[in-house]
């Protein structure tokens, strides 16, 4: 369109109309009528079902505002773009809603949305927003309102089934020597999957300690702030701690110069396990054996041979979810 000058002008600033001036009549023009959403608890098939859903997201939070942190993609506009946008979102909780009673208190919380985008139209989306922040800076119990989540999805006829061996190691086989590169546009890309692959595939966690500057910072999930490799080790050892049987599988890859320097990586990926230890995962409380996934998206900052930034969204909250749903559906003996 002619009102933007390139694909993250179009992102940026169709996502702050949208978003932030609540014209969200813009998603009917913005989106296909069959558009795909793909979220941390469940899959929206049709562009009314995101407006409607868009529409009880902004009624709990009047006051909410989203900055636009970053911006990866790749492709073009004859065979279309896809986008990875980091958002960070604040607000104050002061309506009735989808989190139940106001608290009046503040959140701050990061989203980063993947689109696939062909003729100015949105027709694939993935969301990953960082929900379980939310929750602990409003006070609210995690608990109750996975539960609440989970009844309903389970009263809606939704259950988890633990079916088949786990997809990690079939037929007792170690892992993978060599990371499949061939999502990978160039070097850099093909650097971050092989890094990726050794870290939460072959568990050679040491890795960091080779890719990730002395002063790398992290910014994860619960608005964790970390600094230093001892520090990033320990909590992507404490991820698989929690899920110690888990399969890793990078499904997009995209990357950009950046005017810091450097280049910025985008990597959406999938994480499925069971709940077998402990770890950074503490919400889900002790060992449930309850199969989960973990869809993920991690942006990395490459500068001098290095990763000096990494900022990782997933939400804890879909996996107590999905906790929950399990018990549930093994309650009603329908697994």
């Amino acid at each position: 369109d002619d009102i933007y000058t390139d694909i993250v002008d179009y992102i940026i600033r169709c996502t702050h109309k949208i978003w932030d001036e609540r014209d969200i009549g813009l998603i009917y023009t913005h989106y296909t009528h069959n558009c795909v959403l793909y979220g941390t608890t469940g899959t929206i098939y049709n562009r009314e079902d995101v407006v409607r859903d868009t529409i009880q997201r902004l009624v709990s939070f009047p006051e909410r505002r989203g900055m636009g942190t970053q911006v990866i993609w790749n492709g073009d506009d004859k065979e279309g773009f896809y986008t990875s946008h980091l958002v960070t979102g604040s607000g104050r909780h002061t309506q009735y809603g989808h989190l139940g009673q106001p608290t009046g208190r503040p959140f701050v919380s990061r989203t980063i949305a993947d689109c696939m985008i062909f003729e100015n139209k949105i027709y694939r989306e993935w969301v990953v927003a960082d929900t379980m922040a939310i929750i602990q800076q409003l006070g609210l119990d995690p608990h109750h309102f996975a539960m609440k989540t989970a009844k309903a999805k389970f009263d809606a006829g939704l259950i988890s089934l633990d079916i088949g061996e786990n997809r990690r190691f079939l037929g007792q086989t170690p892992p993978t020597e060599k990371a499949d590169t061939s999502l990978a546009h160039n070097d850099i890309e093909a650097q971050t999957i092989e890094m990726l692959h050794e870290v939460f595939t072959k568990r050679m966690f040491g890795r960091i300690a080779q890719d990730y500057a002395p002063n790398a910072q992290y910014h994860g999930p619960l608005m964790k702030e970390l600094y230093g490799q001892a520090a990033i080790i320990h909590q992507h050892l404490g991820l698989i701690g929690s899920l110690p049987d888990a399969s890793f599988e990078v499904q997009h890859v995209a990357s950009n110069p950046c005017e810091e320097g450097g280049t910025k990586v985008a990597v959406r990926w999938l994480m499925e396990g069971h709940h077998l230890g402990y770890g950074i995962l503490g919400t889900l409380g002790d060992p449930t054996g309850r199969r989960v996934q973990v869809m993920g998206m991690s942006h990395y900052h490459w500068k001098n041979g290095k990763i000096v930034d990494e900022w990782n969204v997933y939400d804890e909250l879909s996996l107590l979810v999905q906790v929950k749903l399990g018990q549930l559906a093994a309650e009603a003996g329908a697994v």
